[in-house]
């Protein structure tokens, strides 16, 4: 099969590059003619290791040029595209001159999958690309995380499709809700857990990873764990990450008093050991996809604390099997749940048991085949249950 993946920006860094990066060089290593599109362009090569099978392109080279579109991104009202609703999250980047180069390719080709990965590319391939092609939209966050009119545009526009994924079973009763003919299937991002060592929980840590941005809770964290520190004081948090937020997360540390006990880390090459010299992984996220770095910890036998935001976590983890799971942005309960785990090795230890053997669901021995199933199906013209 001729598979083609297209991304925002395939040379950054995030989850979606990554999970996207996974499945096509899983299918490049299956045997199939697999390409991967970026429709933007911002660093010489991409951060994540693509298969040299796997060929690379981008519509939009911006290396050199992305302060030349910054008149634009002032007017975007003016000089945007005319797809991509405001309210999109990266609909900054779509200024005419990039909408109407995915659109040109797009529209351009005459046979294959065509996978989009965001509700930008998504709408214009619905849109625009023709019929010869088979249109696959993968869908990363809960349809209740966009912005209204990107909701109403998913609403208008998705059934054009000939299968919509998403990442776990909320979402897919969510997208089933609004949608009438396009069938949603639920195929989760896969995680390789090649070589995990596991935590031995003797290390006093409290460990949480991500962008820092509003949507990761970084902020609910901090105060979280200050609430308890006194009573468990060997114990420290560090935060890995990069991002905006950088300077108000380290303000709010040192107005607690806590930089001695709470660390923004950065970025690290070496996470996965981090992770295993860790005792819990806290999720403090607002919303979430499907939490990869989670999961990721949960491979190293890390309990799991974590708010129960919208989606993610609750459709991972059994409450009290694999960890403990709060009210969403309920900060006392987020700290009374870790001081809990904290205090108490065993549970840590059951737990985090727990935790790796659920991992394995989400190895890409697992979910890779689900991909080759649903893309052997749509190409041989299978009716897919919606």
């Amino acid at each position: 099969m001729k598979i083609r993946y297209m991304l925002l920006h395939a040379y950054g860094m995030g989850g979606t590059i990554r999970t996207v990066v996974n499945q096509a060089n899983a299918m490049a290593e299956a045997g199939h003619e697999v390409e991967i599109v970026s429709a933007v362009r911002r660093r010489d090569e991409p951060q994540f290791a693509i298969d040299r099978r796997v060929s690379l392109s981008a519509l939009a080279d911006q290396r050199d040029g992305v302060a030349a579109d910054s008149l634009a991104r002032k007017v975007w009202r003016r000089a945007r595209g005319k797809i991509v609703p405001y309210g999109e999250f990266a609909a900054d980047y779509f200024t005419e001159r990039v909408e109407g180069a995915v659109i040109d390719y797009v529209s351009g080709l005459r046979d294959g999958i065509l996978v989009t990965t965001r509700p930008a590319l998504n709408l214009i391939s619905a849109r625009r690309a023709t019929s010869g092609v088979i249109r696959v939209a993968q869908e990363h966050m809960n349809l209740a995380s966009y912005h209204e009119a990107v909701r109403e545009q998913i609403v208008r526009y998705y059934d054009r499709f000939d299968a919509v994924t998403v990442l776990t079973e909320t979402s897919r009763v969510e997208y089933r809700n609004v949608l009438t003919s396009a069938p949603v299937v639920r195929i989760p991002n896969a995680v390789h857990m090649d070589e995990r060592k596991h935590s031995d929980q003797s290390a006093p840590v409290v460990i949480a990873v991500g962008r820092l941005v509003p949507q990761k809770g970084f902020d609910m964290l901090i105060p979280a764990f200050a609430a308890i520190a006194a009573e468990h004081p060997e114990w420290r948090l560090r935060i890995f990450g990069t991002g905006p937020s950088k300077e108000r997360l380290q303000a709010r540390i040192d107005e607690s008093g806590m930089g001695g006990r709470i660390r923004l880390m950065g970025r690290s090459n070496r996470i996965h050991d981090e992770l295993a010299k860790s005792s819990v992984y806290a999720l403090s996220s607002r919303i979430e996809g499907l939490p990869m770095a989670m999961i990721e910890a949960m491979g190293h036998a890390l309990p799991i604390v974590a708010f129960d935001c919208p989606t993610g976590p609750g459709d991972v983890l059994t409450p009290g099997k694999e960890g403990v799971l709060v009210p969403p942005r309920d900060v006392d309960a987020l700290a009374e749940a870790l001081g809990r785990v904290m205090a108490d090795r065993e549970t840590r230890l059951r737990m985090g048991a727990a935790a790796a053997e659920t991992a394995h669901s989400y190895t890409p021995q697992v979910v890779m085949p689900l991909w080759e199933r649903l893309f052997a199906a749509l190409a041989a013209g299978e009716k897919i249950a919606h």
